[in-house]
Formats: structure tokens, C-alpha cells, sequence
């Protein structure tokens, strides 16, 4: 449940971190819920101020918990050679954007398996503070105590074998293991996934209707209900999106890339490429050359970036990538290949050479498309 609005807060060993819009609320919920009910409990001779002191201080630890669980899968994963862009924290918790899944089932487990052995490690120091402290200084006693169990409910909450949590992806390495079958043994833990999440869900609606039915309200039944739902749809998303690999792998570049290609002059004004080639519906992306020798790559974001006044003087040789920049494809590479490396390089669209030859185009957008018109494919 990203809301696609997020705030990058800093650097951790490099990864980015950032927080989700939607993060403020389950921040607000616990902050409230610990100064407002558990520390006045356990903690009822002191002031309000301290409550809300330590409040503070509890759900900071709480959400750093958190961040060192999904910092745990991206330390093992970079280790193991992926690459990590950024941790966001959100409403359900953390979600590290890794650029690929592992190719190994090996690599899956131990990835999978760092958040939670981590989840306990901080769980067991918790509890080590909580001995240390439960009859010399009852406030840290209080803090670390509830830290213990949070970290120790998240480990095993974790561990449930339903994917997309970490429980999920280890029953995953494990039938990938066995029958060598990713797309088997996605599926099959993503039914586990969605199975867990609709018990979920009907457990938070019988919680729910029992306290309406007593004459009160129920906070935890509806936050069942959301948890389930955001993790059934994850379960169906991920097993999409495994598939869709696979059939990006076994899909190679000459068979969906444009060989009606686009070039033009090197000399070309920014204004004539506009007027006579762009809204003349020959495209947004076009090769630079004489058709033979490849000078570079002219797009239309490449020409937003010049002021409109100056399109008339400006030739494209000015604004285009050149050739020695550009990423090349082989018209043999999989789809999956070249949306990796366009992925990491930020390109749209890449010239497709065999030799010495430019032979074809191919672009993001055309792969989008691809499976726009033709979600059942199977090449």
C-alpha cells in the first residue's frame, strides 16, 4: 500500500532510506497507543510528559527494529552481488527495492531468512536490557520489555510460509529447491500467501462483528482485515510478476523490436525534428546518422530540456546521447536481459546492432505494450 509519495530521510551502507506518506499513520497509531494506554499501565505513578517521553523514544526503537530487519535482507542480498536502490518504511511496515530476484534458491534463503534471525537477535538484546533493568529502573525496563515482544512477534509473523513474507519466500526456495521450478514454487507459496491472508481477513471480521455485537469498537479487527487484504494482493502480484519473467526470458529482442527505424540527420534543428518527424507521428526516439553509422540517439525528453526560443539554432548533434554512451542490444539478448541493464542505466530505449549494424529499436514502452495487448501470452 505505497502511496507513490515518499521522503528520502538519509543514507544506510549506501541505501537509500525513505519514508511513505502513508507511514505517518501506523507512526501516529503506535506513538499514540503507547503513550496513551501502556506506559500510563505500566508505568502509572509517573507523569503524563514521561509517558509521552518515552512514547517517543519506544516507537523510534520500534520503527528502527524495523528498518534493521529489511536492512538485514539488503546487506545478505548486495553481498550476494544484486543491487539495492532504496528501503521505504510504509503503513505495513518495510519494503527493500532490490533490482532482481535471486537466481538461486540458495540465495533465496538466506536472503529471506536474514529479517527475521535478525528480528530475534533484537529481540533477544531487548530481553537482555529488560532482565537487566526490571527491578532497578522500571521505565527502560518498561521500553525494552515491549521492544522484546514487538521484535519477537515480527520475527514470527514473518516466518508464516505464505508469500510474500519472509516465511514465504523460504518455503518458496525450498519447492525451487526440490523441483527446479521457480514459477512452480512461486505458485504454490503464493496459494499458501493468500490462503493466510483471507484467514486473516476473517478472523479481523470476526473480531469486528463479536465487539460491535458487545457494544464496543475494535481497532484490531479492522487492522486484521488490512493486513490480510494488502497481503493476498501481494501473494497474486508476486506470482504475476514471476511469471512475467519468466516469459520475458524465454522472449528474445527480435521478435518485438521496431526495424522500421527512425534516423535522421545529424545537422537536424530541434525544431524540425519536432515539427517534421514527432507530431508527423514517426515517433519519440530516433537514431542519429546517416542511416549506416550510428552518431547517437535523440529523444523527445532530450529536446524538452532545451528552451523552446533556441529549438530553431539548435542541430540535435548538440542534445543527443552519442553512440560511445549508449547501451547496445543483441537482437538474441532476452527481454529480461535488456530491461535489467536499461533498468540500471536509465534508459528508455535501446539500438539493437548485429556486427556492425544498427538493425532494429527497442524500447521500454514497446515491452509495456507488449503485455498490455497481450496479457496471456506465452512465447
Amino acid at each position: 500500500m505505497l502511496t507513490g509519495t515518499a521522503w528520502r530521510i538519509g543514507r544506510v551502507f549506501g541505501i537509500k532510506i525513505r519514508i511513505d506518506t502513508s507511514w505517518l499513520i501506523i507512526f501516529a497509531l503506535v506513538l499514540v497507543t503507547l503513550s496513551g494506554q501502556y506506559f500510563p499501565h505500566v508505568r502509572p505513578a509517573r507523569s503524563v510528559p514521561l509517558h509521552w517521553f518515552l512514547g517517543i523514544i519506544t516507537t523510534i526503537l520500534f520503527f528502527s527494529s524495523v528498518l534493521a530487519h529489511e536492512l538485514a535482507h539488503s546487506l545478505v542480498a548486495i553481498r550476494q552481488g544484486e543491487s539495492v536502490r532504496s528501503i521505504t518504511l510504509f503503513l505495513f511496515g518495510g519494503v527493500a527495492e532490490i533490482t532482481k530476484e535471486p537466481d538461486e534458491p540458495a540465495k533465496e534463503f538466506v536472503m529471506a531468512i536474514a529479517g527475521p534471525v535478525t528480528s530475534v537477535a533484537l529481540g533477544g538484546v531487548f530481553l537482555l536490557i529488560w532482565w537487566l533493568t526490571r527491578g532497578v529502573w522500571l521505565s527502560a525496563a518498561a521500553v525494552s520489555g515491549w521492544l522484546m515482544q514487538m521484535n519477537f512477534v515480527l520475527a514470527v509473523f514473518n516466518l508464516v510460509p505464505g508469500y510474500p513474507l519472509d516465511g514465504g519466500r523460504i518455503l518458496r526456495s525450498i519447492i525451487w529447491k526440490l523441483t527446479g521450478d521457480i514459477g512452480k514454487a512461486t505458485r504454490a507459496a503464493s496459494r499458501v500467501g493468500q490462503v493466510f491472508a483471507i484467514l486473516l481477513m476473517g478472523l479481523g471480521v470476526y473480531i469486528l462483528v463479536d465487539s460491535f455485537r458487545q457494544g464496543e469498537g475494535s481497532l484490531g479487527g479492522i487492522w486484521l482485515v488490512m493486513i490480510g487484504w494488502f497481503l493476498h494482493s501481494a501473494a497474486v502480484r508476486g506470482y504475476e510478476q514471476v511469471r512475467m519473467r519468466e516469459i520475458l526470458s524465454r522472449t528474445r529482442v527480435e521478435q518485438v523490436m521496431s526495424r522500421n527505424l527512425p534516423w535522421v540527420p545529424l545537422a537536424l534543428t530541434l525544431q524540425s525534428l519536432i515539427h517534421d518527424y514527432v507530431l508527423a507521428g514517426l515517433g519519440r526516439a530516433f537514431l542519429v546518422g546517416d542511416g549506416a553509422v550510428l552518431e547517437g540517439i535523440v529523444c523527445l525528453s532530450d529536446v524538452k530540456k532545451v528552451e523552446t526560443r533556441r529549438w530553431s539554432r539548435t542541430p540535435v548533434g548538440e542534445v543527443m546521447m552519442p553512440s560511445e554512451k549508449l547501451l547496445l542490444a543483441n537482437p538474441r539478448d532476452s527481454l529480461e536481459q535488456v530491461l535489467g541493464r536499461m533498468a540500471a542505466r536509465g534508459c528508455a530505449q535501446v539500438p539493437v546492432v548485429e556486427g556492425n549494424r544498427v538493425i532494429g529499436l527497442i524500447s521500454r514502452q514497446e515491452i509495456v505494450d507488449l503485455f498490455k495487448t497481450k496479457p496471456e501470452v506465452d512465447m
